[in-house]
């Protein structure tokens, strides 16, 4: 089978799916192609992968495809035309919610219900936008849940990884990982640790980068709380092994990639229950309400002080 897999710009999980996917598919012995921009391709290292990647400008040749797929509401919203021009199949995986509320977020609310009734497949990476798919008219939509690709094992032993970082044996690692943007919500972890300044034993480290970065920092600096900002990271392993417990303070997830490489690699999770994270992490996970921030330091609490309870959620 020929498939054509599209998609915009991605330095993050929605990209390190597709090459997952895309992989996978040319193991089976289709011939795959990649559709993205050539900073996506070099983020994602498709070239690397043995993937042959086009530019968004060449959608036209997807052409003789047996079936688009479109990772993203805007990289199925450029997709369409083409699918409907070859009478091509079209496959649209939703992987994230719609949440603003400004003009262009109307817009893209009217491309979401576009693609909802054109699509000959709506995929959702969790059951609330299937949901959501189906009452804007979804011809057929479904459940897919997108795995984690497998993480590499840690350069280095935890010993020797805690001390690259300045930890002392005693610290707590709380760990969070993500883009500093809007929907990861990282107020709250800083509010977090702002109310346990108590607690010296507790490290919040935050490994990511993005817009807000300068908002975070006088937050942080401000409330004098045991928060360390340690920009981009492609070291997410070695960061789980050095760390005790992760943190994931989102407005909205689907199934996190965070998340469940918390849940692989045996580190008890606080999550704020918010989308798909539920349906994801099962009874494997401690999960709070959304800005609770009271609930949240407890349940960071309870894991640092119960060793037991933090065994019993890694295994």
């Amino acid at each position: 089978m020929k498939v054509a897999l599209v998609l915009t710009a991605s330095t993050g999980g929605i990209g390190r799916h597709v090459a997952s996917v895309a992989v996978r598919m040319r193991e089976r012995g289709h011939q795959v192609r990649v559709f993205c921009p050539e900073s996506t391709a070099r983020a994602q290292g498709f070239a690397a992968l043995g993937l042959e990647v086009h530019r968004l400008r060449d959608l036209r040749q997807t052409a003789g495809a047996d079936v688009v797929h479109a990772h993203g509401y805007k990289a199925g919203g450029l997709a369409w035309p083409f699918a409907r021009a070859h009478r091509t199949p079209l496959v649209v995986t939703w992987h994230n919610a719609l949440l603003g509320h400004g003009t262009a977020d109307a817009a893209a609310r009217l491309l979401q219900a576009r693609l909802a009734r054109s699509a000959d497949l709506t995929l959702g990476a969790s059951s609330d936008l299937v949901a959501q798919a189906r009452v804007l008219g979804a011809r057929r939509a479904q459940l897919s849940p997108v795995a984690a690709p497998a993480l590499p094992a840690p350069s280095a032993d935890r010993a020797e990884l805690r001390s690259a970082l300045g930890l002392a044996p005693e610290d707590v690692v709380v760990l969070t990982v993500g883009r500093l943007a809007p929907q990861k919500n990282l107020r709250m972890v800083a509010d977090v640790a702002a109310a346990l300044r108590d607690r010296p034993d507790l490290v919040f480290l935050v490994a990511g980068d993005g817009p807000l970065r300068t908002e975070l920092t006088g937050q942080v600096a401000a409330q004098r709380s045991r928060v360390r900002l340690l920009g981009a990271r492609t070291d997410v392993a070695d960061l789980l092994e050095a760390a005790d417990l992760v943190l994931l303070s989102s407005t909205w997830e689907a199934r996190a990639l965070v998340a469940q490489e918390a849940l692989l690699a045996g580190r008890p999770l606080v999550s704020t229950r918010v989308g798909g994270i539920a349906e994801l992490v099962g009874g494997a996970a401690l999960l709070v309400e959304l800005d609770d921030v009271p609930a949240a330091a407890a349940a960071v609490t309870r894991l640092a002080d119960d060793p037991g309870l933090r065994g019993d959620l890694a295994a």
